[in-house]
């Protein structure tokens, strides 16, 4: 009796009663049973919301709302206390990196089961269903890389000591080998920090900006996240208009201004720099001229991959309701397992850049206006808003994780 007690007890320490794997089971049911009644309706009524969701969106929008209810509904994530900010609990809140800062700042702010609606967060780890680890890369390159400019030494050392910890002061980690595990990074230094424990690049969740599947993104496990650049930590004034100008108001087919970084952008900038005025493409925009005012009076918005597959004018073109036009290899652009891409971007070869006014221009009216509805339908699943809200950005992150926990894909 005494020794049953104690396999009990140890059990339920470990997580291990089997209350996780029987709350993650109902939640694949109810969601596989959802996605074989596909819905034919063209919105899909979110409970609690103004605006339905455009079902046109989504990859099966029953299934990915009968998914975020369970996730609202069961999900629980444990974060790690282990750490000393900056490098640990926090990260920047603006500029480039603002995906990776505000997330992690949301994780550490929420309370478990607070107000009305259940969160997300758990300080009991036996109840969770997935661990963080809310280590910023970002400022791990800030305060303690060393000059060279490629040695990834010493912020790789940081992440498997910190691992280590971890995996040593709680059972969680050895336990599944990390893959209930995950991080998140937008730095381009992410996926090297990902290499510094062998479980951590082959089992865990990795959420990142770079999404690279050449340089061993895996669409299976790891969750490709917006970048968002928030120069001053919020969406500039420009784009905030409740009212943005209609098609009949944008005068531009596309545009694209940025500095001449990897080769994609080198080849648009050599066929199309300077060349066409009503397709206005810029190295560096010249003084006077104003960025956003480009994007808000253009139907697409050029979405070159730089040095790195993503790129953060994908969410300002959303957020400027113009056309995202995606120029990229090996990219897995962020929640396509459940948002069709294609409803509210066009996608262009990099081999066919020196085509892309004809393939621009082949758009019909009448699907520019589909896009562009679906741009805006879009829009609320990348805004970053404080404290967060239902179905943006920061859920939508979590959401993905979710699915990867749940080891399905929505199709």
């Amino acid at each position: 009796g005494i020794q049953k007690q104690k396999n009990e007890k140890k059990k339920k320490s470990d997580g291990d009663d089997g209350t996780v794997e029987e709350e993650l089971a109902m939640a694949r049911a109810a969601i596989r049973r959802a996605a074989s009644r596909r819905a034919n309706a063209s919105s899909v009524p979110a409970h609690g919301e103004d605006v339905p969701l455009l079902s046109t969106i989504y990859r099966n929008p029953t299934a990915f709302f009968r998914s975020y209810t369970e996730m609202e509904r069961r999900f629980r994530v444990y974060v790690y206390e282990e750490g000393e900010p900056p490098l640990v609990h926090e990260g920047p809140c603006k500029n480039i990196y603002t995906t990776e800062g505000r997330f992690i700042e949301e994780m550490e702010i929420t309370r478990p089961d607070s107000g009305g609606r259940r969160r997300l967060r758990t300080w009991d780890p036996a109840r969770a269903h997935a661990f963080f680890l809310p280590f910023s890369v970002t400022n791990m390159v800030h305060f303690i890389h060393r000059p060279s400019p490629y040695d990834h030494t010493t912020f790789k050392r940081f992440v498997a000591d910190y691992v280590d910890v971890i995996a040593s002061k709680h059972p969680f980690w050895n336990r599944s080998a990390g893959a209930d595990h995950f991080m998140l990074s937008c730095h381009d230094w992410g996926p090297h920090a990902s290499r510094s424990n062998p479980n951590l690049y082959e089992n865990s969740i990795r959420a990142l900006c770079n999404a690279n599947t050449s340089e061993g993104f895996d669409p299976r496990k790891d969750v490709s996240i917006p970048e968002i650049n928030l120069y001053t930590g919020h969406v500039p004034r420009q784009l905030l208009s409740p009212r943005l100008p209609g098609l009949a108001s944008r005068p531009y087919l596309a545009f694209f201004a940025g500095g001449l970084h990897g080769p994609i952008r080198h080849l648009l900038l050599r066929h199309w720099k300077g060349r066409d005025a009503g397709l206005p493409v810029h190295e560096y925009l010249p003084h006077g001229l104003d960025y956003y005012s480009f994007m808000l009076r253009s139907r697409f918005c050029l979405c070159p991959s730089g040095y790195e597959v993503a790129s953060p004018r994908v969410v300002e073109a959303i957020y400027a309701e113009c056309v995202p036009v995606i120029i990229s290899k090996s990219y897995v652009l962020p929640f396509s397992d459940v948002l069709r891409w294609e409803s509210f971007s066009v996608s262009v070869a990099v081999e066919d850049i020196p085509r892309l006014k004809q393939v621009l221009e082949g758009v019909s009216m009448a699907e520019l206006s589909r896009l562009r509805d679906g741009v805006k339908a879009v829009k609320r699943h990348f805004v970053l808003n404080q404290p967060a809200k239902r179905f943006d950005v920061f859920h939508m992150i979590l959401h993905s994780v979710w699915l990867r926990r749940l080891n399905i894909k929505l199709v």
